[in-house]
């Protein structure tokens, strides 16, 4: 089963990229991105499309992980950012650097300097020059406005529901254990999969780990007290 996890609170730095990268300036064009498609309210940075190693960034960009525009050059973008489905991220920029793709948003998942998971989405933009060369790309993060808690807040047996789906239960070991029918539990994985906006169980549990909905470091999984109403 997938699962989405994050490295140390503090996300991997690339030192030499970092030592080789020059600063890139972050000068508008347009509403602040090619074509003037900057999404509102959002804050920018540039990574090189290679490595995705980031090379310049706003100060707001920066301060949603806790660092400043210098200290986040060389850092992977990767690092800071996870989607809920895994490899969907590095998917969609090997389709910007292919030139299938010109722009792409995704949800995404960040991780603050207090180790904190924050909700976001990010839309990133190909920068190409004659005769299409791509030279690198340029990345909006917009912090979502969402609960305090950085998540849904779920019944007592929908967290049960999604304890067992982490766990590798099935609908029948569900059912069983709950003293639910089948129906009753398919009914309540579907309402989550609309709820967590997912498309199986995999990416359920993939979403839920990335909005840090379970405890840490334990098996069965377990959904937060805080995150049960």
């Amino acid at each position: 089963m997938a699962t989405t996890s994050f490295p140390d609170a503090s996300p991997r730095k690339n030192k030499k990229a970092a030592a080789a990268a020059a600063p890139a300036r972050l000068a508008p064009t347009g509403n602040g991105a090619p074509g003037g498609t900057a999404p509102a309210d959002a804050c920018r940075a540039h990574v090189s499309p290679g490595d995705l190693v980031v090379t310049a960034a706003d100060p707001g960009f920066a301060r949603q992980f806790g660092l400043s525009a210098d200290e986040i050059r060389g850092y992977g973008l990767l690092d800071l950012l996870r989607s809920p489905v895994p490899a969907r991220l590095r998917e969609q920029f090997t389709a910007l650097s292919s030139g299938s793709s010109r722009r792409f948003q995704e949800k995404v998942t960040g991780r603050d300097g207090t180790g904190r998971n924050f909700p976001a989405e990010v839309t990133a933009i190909a920068v190409r020059k004659p005769p299409g060369d791509m030279v690198g790309v340029v990345v909006f993060l917009r912090r979502s406005e969402d609960a305090v808690s950085c998540g849904p807040v779920l019944s007592a047996l929908d967290a049960q529901v999604l304890e067992g789906v982490a766990s590798g239960e099935s609908t029948v070991q569900l059912a069983s254990r709950l003293y639910l029918s089948r129906q009753g539990i398919e009914y309540r994985v579907g309402q989550m999969l609309r709820r967590f906006d997912v498309s199986n169980r995999p990416a359920l549990v993939a979403r839920a780990h990335a909005l840090g909905m379970f405890a840490a470091g334990q098996w069965p999984p377990r959904v937060l007290p805080e995150r049960v109403r």
